[in-house]
């Protein structure tokens, strides 16, 4: 190996702005493909190395650090046809993604526009029979209410949870939304728009904005994907 191809630790970390240790976890985890050793220890990197530091910063831009390392791991250890798999289920997983959010967009507009609906039985609901109606556990509902997001009266002496048409309406709004993977954060404008005279502004900027951030993913996954290929083409092994 010419002195010129060699690259030290800290020439990789200035190159994408990280430390040499980080350099050293990337290659013990299989980021890197396992460095050559001078005869008193120290490791040697290539171009090999160069080009997989690169392709591992833009595999995560679109798949993220922990999908991006177990691809670039499962090519060093020389099972293409496994890190390909890998790349074909974020891919689908990111299809799902989409779809679960067009799913939600179509029946979350429905439920911003319907009034609430009447209870099951006299009278408000107890916490355990409303997370009975929406299959979750009371304590998701008293997560919720602890973000702001909800706010059931009380019973008089026995200080009881009691929920309103209007909150169980609510509450079947944040459940939804909590299913297509919105933060509590994210939530809180959506139901103060529907709150509002009913307006579904904020519902539908909330998802319209989620379906960019998809969007945005997919080309940083393109982009990720194509300098795979280009990787793979060179014949790092």
């Amino acid at each position: 190996m010419k002195n010129a191809d060699r690259l030290r630790p800290v020439d990789l970390a200035r190159l994408v702005g990280v430390s040499t240790q980080q350099i050293r976890n990337y290659e013990e985890a299989g980021v890197l493909p396992v460095a050559v050793r001078t005869g008193s220890g120290y490791r040697t990197f290539t171009q090999v190395h160069r080009r997989a530091l690169l392709t591992y910063r833009t595999l995560a831009k679109g798949y993220g650090p922990v999908a991006a390392t177990r691809i670039m791991r499962t090519v060093h250890a020389g099972d293409v046809p496994g890190a390909l798999a890998l790349v074909d289920a974020a891919h689908a997983a990111l299809h799902t993604e989409r779809s679960d959010l067009r799913a939600a967009s179509e029946a979350l507009e429905a439920l911003a526009r319907a009034e609430p609906q009447p209870l099951p039985g006299p009278g408000a609901l107890r916490v355990g029979e409303v997370a009975a109606l929406l299959g979750v556990r009371p304590s998701a509902l008293r997560v919720w209410e602890a973000a702001g997001l909800l706010a059931p009266g009380r019973e008089r002496g026995t200080r009881y949870r009691t929920y309103s048409p209007a909150d169980v309406r609510d509450a079947r709004l944040i459940h939804t939304l909590r299913r297509s993977h919105y933060l509590l954060d994210q939530i809180r404008p959506v139901l103060e728009g529907l709150r509002r005279e009913g307006s579904s502004a904020a519902l539908r900027s909330a998802i319209t904005a989620r379906g960019q951030a998809l969007t945005e993913r997919t080309r940083a996954m393109l982009e990720g994907a194509g300098a795979l290929h280009a990787y793979l083409a060179d014949d790092p092994a």
